[in-house]
């Protein structure tokens, strides 16, 4: 029977690194941001949801989303953020539907995990029920130190990066496995190694 799994963690707390490795064992990923650039591209209902409640003022001249422009409203205004997670969260759940059904058709064994940043917040919506959720979890001074040096963000907007998100304690509440990220790449690595170990290995009623 196939299992989906949910990946989850504040920005910057290495959910990439976990996908990744948990993918060279052979899981299907399916990554929630590219669901959620997907769904708004150039004549989806998402596209023109978000116009209709931003304004032309997000659109790029070629018709695109700018998402520069949108993420100056909706990370300086916290009804803006909701208004536009209404919109594209449920569109993007249910593009995972359809790829976790085909992973299940490809495979009647697979291991799905769906790499989503926001599943606390999406969550709060209607209840997502997966086989098991797994937090990649790091602390925040850990987390914005890494999106300055990493990715060239500056404090106050890395600060407001991680602020926006759920809160630690909000994603440790649904977790069933924690990822500890804050120390080396090989205490990460080893980590996601056990996971799938356990992920892998047939319960009683298997054999």
């Amino acid at each position: 029977m196939v299992q989906i799994i949910a990946l989850t963690g504040g920005i910057a707390a290495g959910k990439s690194t976990i996908a990744g490795r948990l993918a060279e064992h052979g899981a299907t990923v399916v990554d929630a941001d590219s669901l959620a650039r997907e769904v708004v591209e150039p004549g989806t209902p998402g596209l023109a949801a978000i116009v209709e409640r931003f304004g032309a003022s997000v659109l790029t001249d070629d018709g695109r989303l700018d998402r520069a422009a949108l993420g100056r409203i909706v990370f300086a205004d916290e009804r803006s953020r909701l208004d536009l997670n209404a919109i594209t969260h449920p569109a993007v759940w249910r593009r995972a539907l359809e790829l976790f059904d085909a992973a299940e058709e490809r495979d009647p064994a697979a291991v799905v995990v769906y790499d989503v940043p926001l599943l606390v917040e999406a969550s709060k919506d209607r209840p997502l029920r997966f086989d098991r959720v797994v937090v990649a979890h790091s602390d925040r001074a850990t987390r914005i130190d890494r999106l300055v040096r990493l990715r060239g963000m500056t404090e106050a907007d890395a600060t407001a990066r991680v602020d926006a998100q759920a809160g630690d304690d909000e994603r440790l509440a649904v977790a069933d496995v924690v990822i500890e990220t804050s120390g080396t790449l090989e205490d990460t690595l080893s980590q996601v190694d056990e996971l799938w170990a356990e992920l892998t290995t047939p319960g009683p009623e298997s054999t």
